[in-house]
């Protein structure tokens, strides 16, 4: 009986357990999530502006306003949750409220506060507004080119009956007195988005928050939320690396670097504060605090970019996706330029650990005829694997620099990978305590066991590439910047803030401290990076995370790459086959192409990856893949040069190149690799696959056959991939060899990709001096001839038909 009993006691307080987790989970608006927080979780600050602790203040109308110099005043109405329940349903509503300061003639119950409209160019708008009285002026951005934003445009302006317009070619800008609104129309006069005022809500039963901030009862801090409309039909794409649907309309997104452990959930390695929309206009908020954008999930009314920061920083873009991209990059900086030989083939694992296993696999790859131009040492050329300290392992590297000569004259760049987290173990350790190196706590302590390189510090930039100087002067060619997402979030920085706003900023600071010290010493703007914020896009390259071994992961890495590509960053790699585990044969062969077609290229992860491991015939297709890529080397190239010059992706969405068409915005698992290239990757166990073609026709790359436009079955070729070329494209090649140090560029292809037509293009560039060239083709008496040599007596050209290249 007292067993029984027992069981039953047990079984009540399991029973209670549940609940008050169930309920716990529910109070933070978390259905089922347990009422906890591990580390470096992502910052989600969206209860903050539902919060009944807090005081909302919403943007009501305009006090006064200079219409020449865009400075005016805003007012807000103070308002406060209230509860009102209507047949049994109880509802969170916002009401008006009195000051509850004292004395009351001190403080603004409704205060009036600076916000501002600049015109940065004919199609970008910078908005700014102050929730309160700030000490600090506005620093010199990391995240824009030189520090600022350029001095501006002029828009042709005029009064209004009810506000103000403004008006370039490209669009206007209308500010309504009272109610306040800002609204942007096209130059057709369509409406794009406008500021959501209290006024615009009253139609519907559902509390949303409109245009505001808040001031939490916690600690009196201010956050805006930037409410915007939305359209029927509206799509969202942007946000950096997100992994869930290409489309966010209807998703919560948080803007929070983190080491997402994969590339299937919904946090991110590498978020960027700027999206874009297919009713042709993008945003970015320049801030560095966390960020909550709800993009109609809550209302799909309306978007709410909930901003950790106190001021509020949004630019806004006009036009279709090329031109979005072309300012915000003009904006926050377009990528440099990488070195040839990184868009060769990178061979890698977890881990090589010897100058022996470095040379063997090299030696394996000339062997097997495999074309390749790096071999990576991961976390295991250290004495300890994992414990960076920058420096080869001496029982196991009898001469680094006589092994980085020889590997160099065989064809290979080294690349080595490091980190910048230091665990006490680490012989670098107490330098880096003792010189203050590290993020510090409120108590001036460690926040984590690990000593967290302080890249705020212009002295810890110097100690740390003082480092990585040393060993690209003995020959390395690359770092790999992993990690960079884990920046105390409550640590105190050498800056003077805290990880409020330095956590996001870290992967920008890491990726250009490594970036700019590669430069300084190689000449070469190249690093394989893991983590970014705005701005990263400068510092190429950046690769996606640890993809699980599987088709699902296959699939998410390429909508990362599309969504990451959307916002602003033109090189992006992932690892072929996946990173956790060794990588299931058929899904590796299916992988391989896929990669290939990418603006960088590595093969990585749990071992072996190494083609051979798998057998001959696995080896035999992944060489052929492998071919393909190194001939397009002068196609790669050239579209790389273009892209650096137009803020493009290399691996770009199909609705880049065809915003017009309404089919191209829906389509997530295709892809543009450069302008003419349509790739479909299979990531299931096929040889076929459905595949969307937009206008025009296009041309089989390995098969020949042509097809109209709209939905096709289509069949892969020798290779598990469909890869189509649009017509009227002419796609240079080069002569197959082991390594882009020994191509021959005095001697390309010109495949034209035509039967019928009478003018065809395509892009060259020659990595002697980066100078793009547009090659236009003539079709005279039934054979195709350039117009004009953009090279001349530099190179023999050979124009073929693609009928003859297979």
């Amino acid at each position: 009986m007292k067993r029984k009993s027992f069981i039953l006691s047990l079984k009540s307080l399991s029973l209670t357990l549940i609940i008050f987790l169930v309920y716990q989970g529910v109070s933070r608006g978390q259905m089922g999530t347990p009422d906890y927080r591990l580390l470096n979780e992502p910052v989600d600050i969206s209860e903050d502006f539902r919060s009944f602790e807090n005081t909302y203040y919403l943007a009501d109308s305009i006090s006064s306003f200079n219409m020449k110099t865009g400075r005016g005043k805003l007012t807000y109405s103070r308002h406060e949750y209230n509860t009102r329940m209507a047949f049994n349903n109880m509802l969170g509503v916002l009401e008006p409220v009195e000051q509850n300061e004292f004395p009351a003639r001190e403080y603004e119950g409704s205060p009036t506060l600076s916000f501002s409209i600049d015109f940065v160019s004919p199609r970008t708008v910078r908005i700014r507004a102050k929730s309160g009285f700030e000490t600090q002026s506005d620093d010199r951005s990391l995240m824009l080119v030189n520090g600022e934003a350029p001095d501006g445009d002029i828009w042709d302006y005029r009064k209004t009956e009810e506000g103000y317009r403004y008006t370039s070619k490209y669009g206007t800008v209308t500010i309504t007195k009272s109610p306040w609104h800002i609204e942007f129309r096209d130059a057709k006069g369509n409406l794009l988005t406008k500021t959501v005022h209290l006024s615009d809500l009253q139609k519907t039963f559902t509390p949303v928050l409109p245009f505001s901030y808040v001031r939490r009862a916690s600690d009196y801090s201010r956050s805006f939320n930037a409410a915007f409309s939305l359209s029927p039909g509206e799509r969202i794409y942007g946000c950096g690396e997100s992994f869930t649907e290409l489309n966010k309309r209807g998703e919560k997104v948080v803007l929070w670097a983190d080491d997402a452990n994969g590339t299937q959930n919904e946090s991110m390695y590498k978020p960027v504060p700027f999206f874009m929309s297919n009713k042709g206009y993008g945003m970015f908020m320049h801030t560095s605090s966390p960020i909550t954008c709800d993009f109609g999930k809550y209302f799909n009314g309306v978007n709410s970019m909930m901003i950790g920061d106190s001021k509020l920083d949004l630019f806004v873009f006009l036009g279709e996706p090329k031109q979005i991209l072309d300012e915000y990059t003009d904006l926050t900086g377009k990528a440099d330029m990488p070195p040839l030989w990184s868009f060769g083939f990178w061979m890698s694992r977890i881990t090589y650990v010897s100058e022996e296993e470095g040379r063997t696999v090299a030696d394996k790859l000339r062997k097997n005829k495999i074309p390749a131009d790096v071999i990576h040492f991961d976390t295991g050329w250290f004495g300890t694997d994992w414990r960076c300290d920058y420096r080869f392992a001496e029982d196991r590297f009898d001469d680094p620099e006589g092994m980085l000569s020889d590997l160099k004259d065989q064809g290979f760049h080294v690349s080595l990978w490091q980190l910048p987290y230091f665990t006490p173990n680490n012989r670098l350790f107490p330098e880096i305590i003792d010189k203050g190196f590290y993020v510090k706590n409120r108590k001036g302590n460690l926040p984590y066991e690990d000593a967290v390189l302080d890249f705020s510090n212009p002295k810890t930039v110097e100690w740390y590439q003082d480092k990585i100087a040393r060993l690209l002067e003995m020959g390395v060619g690359a770092i790999k910047v992993d990690f960079g997402e884990a920046a105390p979030y409550k640590g105190i920085y050498h800056s003077g803030r805290t990880g409020f706003y330095e956590h996001n900023l870290y992967p920008l600071r890491y990726n250009k401290a490594a970036t700019d010290i590669t430069k300084e010493v190689t000449g070469e703007s190249i690093i394989w990076a893991r983590s970014t914020w705005a701005g990263s896009q400068r510092y190429p390259v950046h690769w996606g995370g640890d993809a699980a071994n599987s088709n699902t992961g296959m699939a998410s890495t390429l909508r990362g790459g599309l969504s990451l590509g959307l916002s602003g960053f033109s090189f992006w790699a992932h690892d072929l086959g996946g990173f956790v585990q060794k990588a299931p044969e058929d899904l590796y062969r299916r992988w391989t192409p896929f990669g290939m077609l990418t603006s960088h290229t590595r093969s990585h992860g749990a071992p072996p990856t190494e083609p051979w491991a798998y057998g001959e015939d696995f080896m035999n297709e992944f060489r052929k893949a492998d071919e393909m890529r190194y001939k397009l080397m002068p196609y790669i190239y050239a579209q790389a040069r273009h892209c650096t010059k137009t803020g493009l992706p290399m691996v770009r969405t199909l609705f880049v190149e065809y915003p017009n068409d309404p089919g191209s915005w829906r389509v997530d698992d295709q892809y543009m690799f450069g302008s003419d290239m349509l790739v479909a990757p299979l990531f299931e166990s096929r040889e076929s696959r459905d595949v969307y073609l937009p206008p025009g026709e296009w041309i089989d790359y390995q098969t020949g056959k042509s097809y109209e436009s709209g939905w096709h079955h289509i069949n892969a070729g020798d290779l598990p991939i469909v890869v189509l070329i649009k017509e009227g494209s002419v796609i240079p090649h080069i002569k197959l060899a082991q390594s882009t140090m020994n191509m021959d560029w005095s001697k390309l292809d010109l495949v034209v990709y035509s039967d019928d037509k009478e003018k065809t293009t395509g892009k060259v560039c020659l990595p002697e001096n980066n100078v793009l060239h547009k090659v236009t083709l003539q079709k005279e008496d039934g054979k195709y001839e350039l117009t004009e040599d953009p090279f001349p007596r530099k190179v023999h050209w050979n124009i073929k038909s693609y009928r003859d290249r297979r």
